[in-house]
């Protein structure tokens, strides 16, 4: 079946659904930029003041606190786990980055 198709009431509700996606998608893209524009600068204290990249205790109490977010909003706490993960990893590497300029 091509979308040609599909009738028009469902053609339009895909639209619909589509352009939420989209919009959501731009959004979380803004949100990221933000949350490491914040990181980016907690990276150039730490590098200041010799404080090391990485700090596992507070990672694990924000791995811990999206995870209970995760699951409030009927998310995937593994996924919202992974996804965070993934963000913490790229931080730190901002932060050996930045570390690495400022020595």
């Amino acid at each position: 079946m091509n979308t040609s198709d599909i009738d028009e009431n469902v053609r339009a509700e895909l639209s619909r659904l589509r352009d939420s996606i989209d919009n959501i998608d731009a959004a979380v893209v803004h949100m990221l930029a933000e949350r490491f524009k914040c990181t980016q600068q907690v990276g150039h204290l730490k590098a200041r003041h010799h404080l090391p990249p990485a700090d596992p205790g507070r990672e694990a109490r924000q791995i811990q606190r999206l995870r209970e977010l995760a699951e409030s909003a009927k998310l995937d706490p593994a996924f919202a786990e992974k996804l965070l993960n993934f963000i913490i990893a790229e931080v730190i590497r901002h932060h050996e980055t930045i570390a690495a300029a400022e020595d």
